[in-house]
């Protein structure tokens, strides 16, 4: 008999100190889907979902999909907007009949108006409705805040392993796989989280090079051991003030098996030992500019990410640091995404496509962090801003930048947007008739995203330091929940 499985996205990384509040709107800004909308969406792409889609015919399952939502990082989401988006699953376990297992794609780094640990609740409330029994396995991005109570409440808990996140199909199949194994009889999958007192580590995720290289090859061998069913390491989020932010490991094991918190605290033992290792320099505007001005023979542009103003960490998308940097070193030849701006591009439909005119642009969010550039450009090109992603990350799903415009301003072309999103595909540039691969030098706003798709094209990467709200000094913050004392804010942890 098929077996009746609920699926389920729902997926926010919560900066708490954006004072962008995150409601329904901002995830129809990036896509908000319910019940049948959601396998058009996803059938083919390279996402989480879409593993789920391919694999229910060969495991024999018939799909219940509850909801499919993802609204870029910023701050707290509304009560309104977790009652719709958490009600839908709890529906959907409740209203459709009999359900044998669960997967579920989360973030784990969610913080609402009503609950500062979202996923935890949500399992909680989960577990309430389909009992003790019921499979549920979840996938995480490695930037979760990992708490007990979604280690409690989860069968399998089963993290990305890639930073930039170019494996969420495979995790998904990884946690489907053990959800078909339970169902089957075969295991009975339980977890268990391990944290130290630090709220960073794990080189912020980086799995390219340093400590998490490491430990993805200690999780392996872990994972090859009898009974160990997933090996999960997150290096937190540290721009959520709930009381858990931070690193963790979570094991899950068939049954509740002892080894499983004995690997999890020795790893977390290595995360505490490493957590202040950087593999990634982070340099001031003045150091990138002076290397951007430095001549070079080579045919590849310089790829220059502002960390700081990330969208993707929550950051507001609009600051204006690096581009008027850019615009005051006298680059040439060089373009620059994307900035949120609604107004201006709402400006230069006024002004018209291919005409110039002043335009006033960023800097309008927080003033604190700048204020905006105002000065004549020239309105090169007006669109809907909707795209197709074909890079590692997000394959073959569409992303709406909403109405935006190419503005040329001096030598550079600059993608100014009306949602805010980071850059981490090549189309946000070439879906506006730019291609990026010719230009000298690349603007970009992101931390290390967007390294699958412009990391091949470039001679040398840079990531710079506005000084914009995703800062990496955690001492700029006032928390008023996270657990104290904590590394590196208290010198006594």
């Amino acid at each position: 008999m098929s077996k009746r499985v609920l699926i389920a996205q729902i997926m926010h990384e919560t900066n708490t100190f954006s004072r962008l509040k995150t409601d329904l709107d901002a995830y129809r800004r990036r896509y908000l889907l319910f019940g049948t909308e959601i396998e058009p969406y996803f059938r083919g792409t390279r996402t989480e979902l879409g593993a789920l889609f391919d694999l229910a015919p060969r495991f024999g399952w018939t799909l219940i999909p509850a909801v499919a939502a993802n609204a870029t990082p910023s701050g707290t989401v509304t009560a309104e907007t977790w009652e719709r988006l958490s009600g839908a699953v709890i529906d959907g376990a409740g209203a459709s009949g009999p359900i044998d297992g669960v997967v579920l794609a989360l973030h784990g780094a969610m913080v609402t108006e009503t609950a500062d640990d979202a996923e935890g609740e949500l399992l909680a409330h989960l577990r309430a409705v389909l009992g003790p029994d019921v499979p549920i396995a979840i996938t995480l991005d490695l930037h979760a805040n990992v708490t007990d109570e979604m280690a409690a409440n989860a069968s399998a808990i089963v993290a990305y392993r890639t930073y930039p996140h170019i494996d969420q199909y495979e995790r998904a199949s990884q946690a489907a796989e053990l959800v078909r194994r339970a169902m089957a009889g075969e295991i009975k999958p339980r977890c268990t989280v391990a944290r130290r007192p630090t709220v960073d580590g794990a080189n912020s995720g980086i799995t390219q090079d340093g400590p998490m290289v490491a430990l993805l090859a200690q999780a392996d061998r872990h994972e090859a051991e009898p009974n160990v069913l997933a090996v999960s390491i997150h290096a937190g989020f540290a721009w959520s003030d709930m009381a858990d932010a931070g690193p963790s490991v979570a094991v899950t094991t068939d049954g509740n098996n002892p080894h499983g918190r004995a690997i999890a605290e020795d790893m977390m033992d290595r995360i505490w030992a490493t957590r202040a290792e950087r593999t990634v320099r982070l340099l001031s505007l003045d150091e990138a500019m002076a290397m951007a001005r430095r001549p070079d023979n080579s045919s590849k542009p310089l790829v220059i990410a502002d960390t700081t103003d990330n969208p993707g960490c929550g950051g507001y998308g609009d600051t204006t640091g690096l581009l008027r940097a850019m615009l005051d070193a006298g680059l040439t030849n060089a373009c620059f995404a994307p900035i949120c701006d609604g107004d201006a591009v709402e400006a230069g439909r006024r002004i018209g496509q291919g005409r110039r005119g002043r335009i006033r642009l960023g800097g309008k969010i927080d003033p604190a962090f700048g204020a905006p550039i105002e000065m004549e450009g020239l309105v090169v090109s007006l669109g809907d801003g909707k795209f197709i992603h074909d890079g590692p990350m997000h394959k073959g799903t569409v992303m709406n930048m909403g109405p935006s415009m190419t503005l040329r301003f001096a030598g550079i072309d600059v993608v100014v947007t009306t949602n805010r999103l980071q850059a981490t595909d090549r189309q946000v540039f070439l879906s506006q008739g730019i291609d990026p691969k010719t230009k000298s030098v690349i603007g970009l706003k992101s931390s290390h995203h967007f390294r699958a798709a412009y990391q091949p094209i470039a001679r040398e990467v840079l990531v710079v330091d506005s000084g914009s709200l995703c800062s990496h000094d955690l001492g700029r913050f006032t928390y008023r929940k996270l657990r104290r004392p904590v590394w590196p804010l208290d010198p006594s942890a």
